[in-house]
């Protein structure tokens, strides 16, 4: 009962700030800090109660774009499913069923629908099957209520390509309107008649996979993949929509995205918000010389800070925002991954598994030796700045490995820890010394600040 009032008054709030949102997001934020009651967002309100309170300031001007740019029931939606019930409302209970049942519970859910794609991309893992394997909408529906019952109503598809089942994407998200769902996608098969289903459904935000410049893009993606990006970037925005962009970057291509006029092109595209990946060596046939040198690791990390105070645009870094997470997501700390053979794996870069949502439930997976000893070792580093068990910390991912029995989940090539880990050694060496005086110039120490007690 306290839910639904909660969920009540909250939607009440939202409809109030519609009729004049100059005036009343301060006063939505008063309330979403009065129903944080575990102080589990108390740095994010912070920040952005500090944003709206000068109207002049770049992010202040982005939230009252969702007014501007965005489709009036598409907004709403969005706010519902993803402020209210993935966040306020489904954090405490997260929070609760882990003190409860010893447990790590994901916040959010990511599926790999089918590992077919209609490209063929440069060092891209999906591409080393031999076969096409594919969840089932009983397997998506089983998956999503499981989650919901949980708390978790924030979910990604990804693949292959996800949009190869636009179908089963629309029929989920009508069967599940109290969720956000998020689909990484290469663009190609967007088109006008989808995009109307999305503004039907409400529910479903596109995340547009880009390289950088359209030479950048087409080389690993396939020749005309940058021009339908653009092309699917201009119909979203055409028909208000909430849309972002995911920037895998490289050696080759970090010094593009991490540019003002990267930036700017992405703000001009109209995305609201954009992942950025630094290229992973996953898999047998992965291309280690796309890694990031330290040194372009370290330069896009201040790169992706200094424009935070300049764009209006949210940009995730997600192996250097672990400050703001205290280290690695992964194994239903914030977040796990299933992919399109069932199997329950801690992170979409981490292809391991001791559990398959065909013979076992999602809190089966939660308890198992896998997800209990990533639970166990969790931070991996006292450095958030270091927060990868493959990327920054090989050795732990081994032992995670070996002695929980989990098994590579790769059936068409199987890859052992140790040649995973042994792409990434180097890397995770030459990044130690300099991630750890970054946290000393920044904190002072290399551990920073206790960022549980703000997160």
């Amino acid at each position: 009962m306290k839910e639904e009032i909660t969920k009540l008054l909250l939607n009440k709030a939202l409809n109030y700030l519609d009729k004049d949102p100059d005036k009343n997001i301060p006063r939505l934020m008063k309330i979403v800090e009065q129903l944080d009651t575990t102080h589990h967002f108390g740095r994010h309100i912070a920040a952005v109660k500090k944003y709206v309170a000068d109207p002049d300031s770049v992010w202040y001007k982005m939230i009252r774009s969702f007014w501007t740019d965005v489709d009036d029931e598409v907004r709403k939606t969005a706010f519902r499913t993803f402020l209210i019930n993935a966040s306020i409302l489904g954090v405490p209970k997260k929070l609760k069923l882990e003190e409860k049942e010893g447990v790590q519970i994901p916040w959010n859910i990511q599926i790999d629908l089918t590992t077919a794609c209609n490209l063929k991309c440069k060092g891209c893992w999906a591409a080393d099957y031999g076969k096409t394997l594919s969840l089932s909408y009983e397997d998506l529906e089983s998956i999503i209520t499981q989650g919901e019952e949980m708390g978790t109503h924030y979910y990604i598809f990804s693949g292959g390509e996800p949009l190869m089942k636009k179908d089963e994407i629309i029929r989920i998200c009508e069967n599940h309107s109290e969720s956000l769902f998020m689909a990484f996608t290469n663009a190609t098969l967007v088109d006008e008649a989808f995009a109307d289903e999305m503004l039907r459904v409400k529910n479903l935000v596109l995340v547009i996979s880009i390289e950088g410049t359209g030479e950048a893009t087409d080389f690993r993606r396939g020749a005309g993949t940058y021009d339908a990006c653009v092309k699917a970037l201009e119909l979203l925005k055409r028909k208000k929509l909430i849309y972002g962009l995911s920037c895998c970057y490289t050696a080759q291509t970090c010094q593009v995205m991490g540019s003002k006029e990267w930036y700017d092109q992405m703000v001009e595209w109209g995305a609201k918000f954009a992942w950025y990946f630094l290229y992973m060596p996953v898999g047998n046939s992965a291309q280690p010389e796309l890694m990031v040198s330290a040194e372009q690791r370290k330069w896009m990390y201040d790169r992706v800070h200094e424009f935070r105070q300049t764009h209006g645009i949210f940009v995730l870094d997600f192996w250097n925002d672990g400050e703001y997470v205290e280290g690695c997501l992964a194994a239903g700390k914030w977040y796990l991954h299933i992919n399109a053979a069932g199997d329950i794996e801690p992170c979409a870069f981490i292809h391991y598994a001791d559990h398959n949502i065909h013979t076992s439930s999602l809190r089966d997976a939660l308890a198992g030796p896998l997800f209990t000893a990533y639970k166990e070792g969790q931070p991996f580093n006292e450095n958030p700045l270091r927060p990868c068990p493959l990327l920054d910390n090989p050795d732990r991912l081994i032992d995670i490995v070996r002695s929980s029995g989990a098994k590579s989940t790769d059936l068409q090539n199987p890859e052992a820890v140790e040649h995973l880990t042994d792409k990434t050694r180097t890397p995770s060496e030459e990044w130690a010394p300099i991630a750890d005086d970054m946290m000393v110039d920044k904190y002072g120490k290399i551990s920073g600040p206790d960022f549980r007690a703000n997160m």
